[in-house]
């Protein structure tokens, strides 16, 4: 019952919104939302009794879990489904497109879960520490090194140690006036959670940056950002993640240079960066 043109729905900002509100339903609306997702194409022509047969799950989980997502129902669902379904005609996707095709569908489905009110929060707490420590490892590292800079020229007091014990080490210096902002794809990663449980023994505010809401990460964080819920599922690599998690770290350093309390501080930013760029021109 496979349909060729499922694997094209990949970029669909409808199955976007699918994958990053799965890890929030329960047992009965996840296996709906699976059903769904392994043939879109399919699941247009269901009824909503379909569905709920296909998926073992009864008509009022059908309902339960596409409201749940923010659709009034299945047939709200099935219209969406059917306005992103691709043209069959439509040639096959390059690498380059599926590349930026993948990072759209990230960053539409992350600005659909970030909460505007808990992302207020998390500016604030960043405009008043004392110092912040910023805290990823494997692939969440670079978003880390990025946001660290970003908030240095912001003026803000930041320290983001690459070597995992050095992590930790810094995270037991930490005190009730700090922050510790970790990002991690799984919520799961042993040498972050030890950094973050330490900086949090010592009283400092633990944000996190994550892309599931229930994990050993969000369950010591004070306040969670989800990044790129499960845009892609079971991907050891996950660049989906990494371009959300970039996004909002870069928002909350936009936010922080506009937040009413944040102090006239001037870094040099831009001599330091002009100072860096040589005029001289090699010999031909």
């Amino acid at each position: 019952m496979s349909h060729p043109s499922d694997r094209s729905w990949r970029s669909s900002a409808t199955l976007a919104r699918l994958r990053s509100g799965l890890a929030t339903l329960g047992p009965g609306e996840q296996r709906v939302v699976r059903t769904v997702l392994t043939e879109p194409a399919a699941a247009v022509e269901l009824s909503t009794a379909e569905l709920a047969a296909a998926s073992g799950t009864s008509p009022a989980t059908v309902v339960r879990a596409c409201q749940s997502l923010g659709f009034r129902g299945f047939q709200h669902l099935r219209l969406e489904l059917a306005r992103a379904a691709p043209d069959p005609e439509h040639p096959p996707v390059t690498p380059l497109d599926s590349a930026f095709s993948a990072a759209t569908e990230a960053l539409t489905a992350t600005r659909a879960t970030v909460d505007e009110a808990g992302f207020a929060q998390v500016v604030d707490l960043v405009v008043r520490a004392r110092r912040i420590l910023l805290v990823g490892n494997g692939f969440s590292s670079p978003p880390i090194q990025d946001a660290a800079l970003r908030l240095t020229t912001a003026g803000r007091s930041v320290e983001a140690p690459v070597d995992i014990l050095g992590q930790q080490f810094s995270a037991r210096l930490l005190t009730a006036d700090d922050l510790c902002l970790a990002v991690s794809y799984s919520g799961a990663n042993t040498h972050t959670l030890r950094a973050c449980t330490a900086a949090h023994e010592r009283g400092a505010t633990i944000v996190s940056v994550t892309s599931y809401p229930s994990t050993p990460l969000t369950r010591i964080s004070d306040h969670v950002l989800i990044a790129g819920a499960g845009a892609h599922e079971n991907e050891a690599d996950s660049f989906s993640a990494r371009v959300s998690q970039s996004t909002i770290l870069y928002a909350l350093q936009r936010a922080v240079l506009a937040h009413p309390e944040h102090p006239e501080i001037h870094t040099g930013a831009h001599d330091v960066v002009a100072a860096a760029l040589t005029d001289t021109l090699p010999d031909c």
